[in-house]
């Protein structure tokens, strides 16, 4: 089973993904027949992981065109425009997933038909491509990547990008996969990740099923860890790339910082639809989250229910601190100055 994908047939789908939240404990597979249903999954993270959000964007325009009831073409457009920016206004950092959306949104605008039945089928055609494409790039990403890393490396990593942050494969984990199908005997430190725990939820679950030696640390363990030399190289994803930052998981910034500090390379894996040339820094949008994912854990209280939080779900890592970029096209490196050139930006 793919992260997301579309069931039935052309006339009547359903998306259905696997529950996010509810692993390790449990594997599920739900239904989002509703936009409202998507856009609540991508909300509540049972969705997540910048390609895996790019596929249930366009998965979410597709599904738009075929429950929206109306015969007029002009108000079926409209019901399609209403539903791109609801789904994308469910989390604002990550730009896969509106790049999803305004894929399949100019597939449609663009074939210039006139035909509901015409649009539905190439919104679900472009939204299928999306998620195919997806996969075949995290490959080619992932062969790249591979080269990078040393027989008996020991390699640390923040969140989750592996299978279930993409439609398959991965980004960075399928990087560590790929070095691990090469030959290269490669073991993983995987950081908790909190306040949501998708390191220890999801990258090391990931990691035991493909049998990859990984030990599990808290999040603020890494720095002892690098000062000892216990830690070779530092691989993560992003869920944005501007010409000046690395937009990930929370915690990813400082990594950069230990890793900078004790000459470890610090490497981002990340498809080219992640990168964004229109904008800085400062533009992007960080996006904050529900204060009791601070306060409690399963209802347990953590904290007062009082307790003022600070709970950004992103941090910014200044390009300085990256040693090299892995998408599907090669290797890129920041420190040389013409690096962003060679960047596809259309």
């Amino acid at each position: 089973m793919r992260t997301i994908e579309w069931k039935n047939d052309m006339k009547n789908g359903t998306i259905t993904l696997i529950d996010q939240t509810l692993l390790p404990g449990e594997y599920k597979i739900i239904e989002c027949k509703t936009v409202s249903a998507l856009c609540e999954a991508i909300a509540s993270l049972r969705i997540r992981g910048a390609p895996a959000l790019g596929a249930a964007g366009g998965y979410g325009v597709a599904l738009a065109a075929h429950t929206s009831t109306t015969t007029s073409f002009e108000q079926f457009m409209r019901d399609l425009h209403v539903a791109a920016e609801t789904i994308k206004q469910t989390r604002p950092t990550a730009i896969n997933l509106a790049w999803g959306v305004d894929r399949v949104i100019a597939a449609v605008r663009e074939s210039s038909t006139s035909r509901i039945d015409e649009a539905r089928r190439i919104a679900l055609c472009e939204a299928v491509a999306i998620a195919e494409e997806d996969v075949q790039r995290n490959k080619r990403l992932s062969r790249h990547g591979a080269a990078l890393f040393e027989d008996g490396d020991t390699v640390l990593t923040h969140c989750n990008a592996g299978r279930l942050a993409c439609v398959d494969v991965g980004t960075a984990i399928g990087v560590i996969r790929a070095a691990v199908e090469a030959g290269k005997e490669i073991s993983v430190i995987s950081c908790e990740t909190r306040p949501l725990n998708q390191g220890s939820r999801i990258t090391t679950w990931e990691l035991m099923q493909d049998k990859i030696p990984v030990t599990l640390i808290a999040d603020s363990a890494a720095g002892s860890m690098m000062r000892e030399g216990l830690i070779d190289k530092v691989i993560v994803g992003a869920d944005r790339i501007t010409r000046d930052a690395v937009f990930n998981k929370i915690g990813t910034y400082t990594h950069s910082v230990l890793a900078k500090e004790h000459d470890i390379p610090f490497y981002v894996a990340a498809p080219i639809s992640t990168f964004d040339p229109a904008r800085l820094e400062h533009d992007v949008v960080i996006e904050e989250r529900d204060p009791d994912e601070l306060r409690r854990i399963n209802g347990v209280m953590l904290a007062p229910a009082g307790a003022v939080v600070y709970n950004p779900a992103f941090d910014a890592t200044p390009i300085r601190n990256v040693t090299a970029v892995i998408t599907e096209d090669g290797v890129m490196y920041p420190a040389q100055p013409d690096w962003w050139s060679r960047i596809p930006t259309s």
